[in-house]
């Protein structure tokens, strides 16, 4: 699946989910702590972890499956819990990682819904980026916050780049791609991952096309050349 110098992904192979099952029985798990008032939170939480464990890191239909920090690493916030859609003609990036994590949002937020305020996120760290054509929108229902910058002669650039996504898509190819490694040891973008969580690293990473929904994003430095910020009636 990787090579030493490049590895691009393919929509004609798509590596099965070699732990499906486990996600399977943390779902089993959850329902085994029902009590006739209701599922007890101790069960949903441990399911949820047990399915952080179990996320692999795949290419897929030539996206790329991203794996997300654990929060106190790659979001040192509490999470308002509204996802938002980033999009881009291209992302150049060095020093790549990713891992799977748990989000949290603030206690009592409006939209934990029966989630207990957690999602389940993939952490992308990226040590230096650019995107072209950078597009971001909330949906605030009726109407969306869109920002967009990077769309000029310079690109948006960012340092210690972090993002905590639940789908991304796209057209991805890597340089010196390893796969299988414990987040622990992680060493390209400077970001280290619980312990015993799969995860996947590379000297580079380029994707075409990208899109992506994020629940948070941090960086060290990020400078938004041509930044707009207004209110549409479309997102990105």
């Amino acid at each position: 699946m990787a090579s030493s110098s490049d590895v691009t992904s393919s929509a004609d192979n798509t590596p099965e989910n070699p732990v499906s099952g486990s996600v399977s029985e943390a779902s089993e798990a959850s329902e085994a702590f029902e009590t006739p008032d209701g599922p007890a939170r101790r069960g949903r939480v441990r399911a949820r972890r047990a399915a952080v464990m179990a996320v692999p890191a795949t290419l897929v239909a030539g996206a790329l499956a991203v794996l997300t920090a654990e929060g106190a690493l790659g979001v040192q916030f509490a999470i308002s819990g509204m996802p938002f859609t980033v999009t881009a003609t291209e992302l150049n990036g060095t020093g790549f990682e990713q891992f799977g994590g748990l989000d949290e949002m603030a206690p009592g937020s409006p939209n934990a819904g029966d989630t207990d305020g957690q999602v389940l996120v993939v952490t992308s760290a990226i040590k230096n980026a650019t995107l072209t054509k950078l597009c971001q929108s909330v949906d605030l229902g009726g109407t969306n916050l869109l920002i967009t910058a990077g769309g000029g002669a310079e690109k948006v650039s960012a340092s210690d780049l972090t993002t905590d996504s639940t789908e991304l898509s796209g057209d991805a190819a890597f340089t010196n791609i390893e796969i299988g490694n414990d987040a622990s040891t992680l060493t390209k973008a400077g970001v280290k991952g619980p312990i015993g969580v799969f995860s996947q690293q590379a000297d580079t990473v380029r994707i075409a096309n990208l899109r992506q929904t994020n629940y948070a994003t941090t960086a060290g430095v990020f400078k938004l050349p041509g930044l707009k910020l207004r209110f549409s009636s479309t997102g990105c």
